[in-house]
């Protein structure tokens, strides 16, 4: 009796893996209004530092007629009620308005992963003390808060900043602490403490990388967040009044509304256009980092 041996052959498909960032950027992409959010915010980025440049105008300096309507006297959206050009006030206003913005958020952001990751992953008495520490500054009115403090030092863009970050950042603290509970007891954790890694290195290099994906959303939204605390702040007074912001155009043209309602409907469009810019990449950012959004 002879046997025959078989053999067969099987065509497989070769398994194609996606670099994360490719797969990040095509997931981002699918999300229609955090594109459009990113062409908004990148326009404006642009002309706050072109801007500058192609339309060399100093936004202090006084023109022409007060109140002078858009179109008029060759003011492409008129003047001010002292007679400044909106055009040059909105351009360099930009600049301020997104320095804070970003500064603010990231001084909001460290002070909160400081804080919660040690709160999380240490527990015990550093949690208490660290989450009491949050709560004292949860239940302070932030906007009263940073006036005193911009009111106690220097009305300078430092100070707002610091002051912004010092009363915004107990939302991702909290955020933070619970990914850090979260994560801490998960295997690979387990595995890093195990071979003797520290715990400055489990903390930053294995814990939060993991933790990163929702901190990233709140981080971008809270840009948006503190653009609008600039924009309060300097319409109260309290801004840098060396520099041109969106909120001083307004507050200096408050009481002049109905006489030149452009010069606080224009910086009032400026404000609403990036913040809301901010709040469209946010939502693009959650669908292309939380995976259980990727298949909506």
């Amino acid at each position: 009796m002879s046997t025959e041996a078989t053999t067969e052959t099987f065509d497989t498909e070769p398994i194609v893996v996606e670099h994360p960032l490719v797969e990040f950027v095509r997931m981002f992409l699918r999300n229609k209004a955090g594109v459009l959010g990113f062409a908004m915010l990148l326009f404006i980025v642009l002309t706050s530092i072109f801007g500058p440049l192609i339309y060399p105008v100093d936004p202090f300096e006084i023109v022409g007629v007060p109140v002078s309507p858009p179109g008029e006297d060759g003011w492409l959206l008129g003047t001010d009620s002292l007679g400044r050009d909106l055009v040059a006030g909105l351009i360099h206003g930009s600049r301020t308005t997104l320095a804070v913005g970003a500064a603010a958020a990231a001084c909001t952001v460290i002070i909160g992963l400081i804080i919660g990751a040690l709160a999380g992953y240490y527990g015990g008495w550093v949690d208490n003390v660290l989450m009491r520490i949050t709560e004292f500054f949860q239940v302070l009115p932030n906007l009263i808060l940073a006036m005193v403090l911009i009111t106690l030092f220097s009305p300078t863009l430092i100070t707002i900043v610091f002051s912004i970050g010092i009363v915004s950042w107990t939302g991702i603290a909290r955020l933070t602490r619970a990914e850090f509970l979260s994560i801490r007891e998960r295997e690979y954790v387990m595995a890093a403490r195990s071979i003797g890694a520290e715990n400055q290195r489990i903390i930053w290099h294995v814990i939060l990388p993991n933790a990163l994906p929702p901190l990233i959303v709140t981080a971008a939204l809270n840009v948006g967040v503190a653009i609008l605390f600039e924009a309060g702040l300097s319409f109260l007074s309290l801004g840098d009044p060396n520099v041109m912001s969106w909120g001083a155009l307004i507050g200096d043209n408050r009481e002049a509304f109905f006489e030149a309602w452009w010069a606080v409907t224009f910086p009032g469009l400026a404000i609403f256009a990036t913040v809301l810019s901010v709040s469209l990449i946010g939502d693009g950012l959650n669908d292309a980092l939380n995976p259980k959004l990727r298949e909506r």
